[in-house]
């Protein structure tokens, strides 16, 4: 875990006046780490979309679903989650290590708040292990090669890459497909990809810069994708039951919270690679 030095230099850097999207989705989450630029940067995105605070809610779900099948039916023990966001509930150790004590995961954001929170809130297990560091998905190397998740993950043994709900804000420009690839390319057969994805597919009548207006002040654009778009994010890899979907139909395990719209405009999927 990062040291207290670490800690105090990460909250140093937290800059409150402008949006960052991991504080946006700690406030549609209902969370307390969050300031007034995120907050209005949320509430603006309400405005597009109403059932944005359901759709979240529905994401988060998927997120556990999908951790709690790779720990128990795929058997995955070792889980490195990147774009993590701020601690809340239902976090990936918690539903890793329930059904595993021995499941171990790091966790990677680029905000320093998610640093100054983790090390108070992300704890694992007796015989599990977590670790927090702040580096950008963009730069996958540098967390490859980081020496805290190198200590936490095996990479000769079969690992769940997490990618839920942080490549839409990676635009095109800046090769989100290229970077997933490096990531797949780093561990061994029988790991596994879980990603999700904002969408516009389930709104024809919202504009692209309807939606991604409300980040236009944030550290980082929305960029919504087509289904063919993330689809291609799993390419060379098997896709599990039931495929890419809407994230409220991955394997749906309660009865669905009603989302004004219909649709969480978000999807999810998980594969393994060969």
């Amino acid at each position: 875990m990062p040291d207290s030095m670490d800690t105090r230099s990460a909250a140093a850097r937290i800059n409150t006046s402008i949006p960052h999207p991991a504080r946006i989705y700690d406030y549609l989450l209902g969370g307390k780490d969050n300031y007034a630029a995120d907050r209005e940067a949320a509430e603006q995105l309400v405005k597009v979309s109403p059932g944005t605070r359901e759709g979240v809610r529905a994401h988060r779900a998927f997120l556990r679903r999908a951790v709690r099948h790779l720990a128990t039916e795929a058997g995955i023990t070792q889980f490195l989650d990147i774009g993590t966001g701020i601690p809340t509930q239902g976090n990936t150790h918690e539903v890793a290590q329930e059904a595993n004590p021995d499941a171990r995961v790091a966790y990677v954001d680029n905000d320093p708040i998610v640093l100054v929170h983790g090390r108070a809130l992300l704890t694992g297990s007796a015989t599990g292990r977590t670790t927090v560091i702040e580096a950008d998905l963009r730069q996958p190397e540098a967390i490859l090669g980081h020496p805290e998740v190198k200590a936490v993950i095996d990479f000769t043994q079969p690992v769940a890459v997490i990618l839920a709900g942080v490549l839409h804000f990676v635009p095109d420009d800046e090769g989100p497909h290229a970077t997933v690839e490096r990531f797949k390319a780093a561990v061994p057969s029988g790991s596994h990809l879980l990603l999700s994805h904002i969408t516009l597919d389930f709104a024809p009548q919202v504009q692209q810069e309807e939606m991604s207006k409300p980040y236009d002040k944030s550290t980082a654009p929305m960029v919504p994708r087509t289904h063919a778009d993330v689809l291609r994010f799993f390419d060379g890899w098997q896709l599990v039951e039931p495929g890419l979907v809407e994230v409220v139909l991955w394997r749906p395990d309660e009865p669905r919270e009603y989302i004004p719209g219909g649709h969480a405009w978000a999807y999810g999927g998980v594969a393994v690679k060969p």
